[in-house]
């Protein structure tokens, strides 16, 4: 036990079984000893180390963490968690030397150090996944440019758009997930290492020099938010929330699509399940899970705002906990993205079949209402007229694009000849080419733009991994 001078009483094996956090961060073990070497190296340059003792600790942590990958260094319940494990290591195998090496921290700023460490590298992962993804629905964007289908409010067919246009309102939401996750990468690139307890050390220790050693573009400036606050973790949880809640929605249209109601899209079978009753069942399982995962990635973000309002300055327990919906929300992202991307891909659209969901022709309706606004009709008389012509049709059994130019005469006189060839999906989605609309030559400005964005977002990350330590531990330097 490392504090065993002020106690008098060892610490009892359920409260060593409760308070213990191993199975939260012994995955980053070799973050921990990276940021161990970064603060040797410090303390050797400034003084505090002969250059022998700084090489004989770094020299020790690089063979710890090599046991550690091979799986020799098993850690120990009793010693709490991964900092304390491998000081007590490295304290057994240099004894007085590696018992030099805590000087300057606290497990306040070493654990956060950590934590952030790992964090930043999930978020590398994340990207790496999640960039196939993004490049996916951009080329599913451009296959269907042209491939109209209905567009819903309310769950009742609106107006005629493309599924390209369908996969880039996709793509807008997810792309901006991914500005969310390069911002959770930027809140966690502050360093704490060196701000102690709370309220720094009076050892001449140098901040910034572990800051560059690790990678990270700054130090924490106050002492006490660097071990207290969890910002870059809310961050994080905050794109994984929001992240969770595009790929449900997704999934939610691409099974509603994919029902025997509306039928206009196949889904892979490689990514589908059957029935163990029901022998014509193709069931869409995969989009299924991913809408369920999506409901532990909201929980992460609740779980940490209630954890960290609840809490003063500056470090509590509580906040070992922070980690375990972390890890949750990384690996389940990780996993999603695993099946989204390659299932995308595989999404076929039955054209025809969309065409024929709407050969009642209600869905041009706002065509028609605005072929009278450009003739001058006042837009609300032009929704009137349009709306008494849809009851018609719908008490007499026909086709609102089925009308003549005479049944129009009926309800308005400024339609002429030149209405029908409107009414046709093709017509009707080229005709909205405003900034952003459903026409093909929209979606392929947004295609793009699209890949413009990305590009930029994925330059950003290329810059961080290019700072980001290796923890691939050199040869000892003794």
């Amino acid at each position: 036990m490392m504090w065993k001078g002020r106690f008098s009483q060892d610490m009892s094996d359920v409260v060593c079984r409760f308070t213990q956090s191993l199975d939260l961060d012994w995955r980053m073990v070799q973050d921990d000893i990276r940021g161990s070497i970064a603060h040797v190296r410090m303390l050797g340059q400034v003084g505090l180390l002969t250059a022998q003792e700084s090489a004989e600790i770094e020299s020790a942590l690089i063979q710890i963490a090599k046991d550690a990958e091979d799986g020799s260094f098993v850690p120990k319940e009793s010693l709490e968690d991964v900092h304390m494990n491998v000081e007590a290591l490295l304290i057994e195998r240099t004894g007085d030397v590696g018992a030099k090496l805590h000087m300057g921290r606290s497990r306040n700023d070493q654990s956060n150090t950590t934590v952030r460490l790992a964090l930043r590298r999930e978020i590398l992962k994340i990207w790496d996944d999640m960039k196939p993804m993004l490049e996916t629905l951009l080329l599913k964007a451009m296959q269907h440019a042209e491939t109209t289908v209905p567009g819903y409010t309310h769950m009742q067919q609106a107006q005629v758009i493309t599924m390209g246009h369908f996969w880039m309102a996709h793509f807008q939401a997810f792309i901006r997930d991914a500005r969310l996750l390069l911002n959770a990468y930027e809140s966690s690139d502050e360093s704490p290492l060196g701000s102690g307890a709370l309220a720094g050390s009076t050892l001449p220790i140098d901040r910034a020099m572990t800051a560059r050693d690790l990678g990270f573009s700054r130090i924490c400036e106050n002492s006490m938010d660097a071990v207290a606050q969890r910002d870059h973790i809310i961050a994080f949880h905050y794109f994984a929330s929001l992240f969770g809640v595009h790929a449900s929605r997704i999934s939610e249209d691409l099974i509603i699509y994919f029902t025997s109601e509306f039928g206009w899209i196949s889904l892979p079978d490689a990514f589908c399940t059957g029935s163990s009753m029901m022998p014509q069942k193709k069931n869409p399982d995969v989009l299924e899970i991913i809408r369920g995962k999506s409901g532990r990635l909201t929980g992460g973000l609740m779980d940490a705002l209630s954890m960290v309002k609840g809490t003063p300055l500056t470090f509590n327990r509580d906040f070992q906990e922070d980690k375990r919906s972390l890890w949750s929300s990384c690996d389940t992202i990780q996993s999603m993205l695993e099946v989204m991307t390659p299932l995308y891909a595989e999404v076929e659209v039955n054209e025809e079949a969309a065409v024929r969901s709407f050969l009642d022709g209600f869905i041009y309706a706002t065509d028609i209402a605005e072929y009278l606004v450009k003739r001058g009709v006042p837009f609300r008389k032009s929704h009137e007229i349009v709306g008494r012509a849809v009851r018609w049709c719908m008490e007499n059994n026909r086709a609102l694009n089925s009308l003549s130019t005479e049944e129009w005469g009926k309800f308005s006189p400024m339609v002429d000849d030149d209405l029908a060839p409107l009414l046709t999906p093709a017509k009707s989605v080229s005709r909205r080419n405003t900034a952003g609309g459903a026409s093909p030559v929209q979606v392929r400005l947004q295609v793009e733009n699209g890949k413009k964005r990305l590009a930029e977002i994925d330059e950003e990350f290329n810059m961080y991994k290019g700072r980001f330590p290796s923890l691939t531990f050199a040869t000892p330097r003794v």
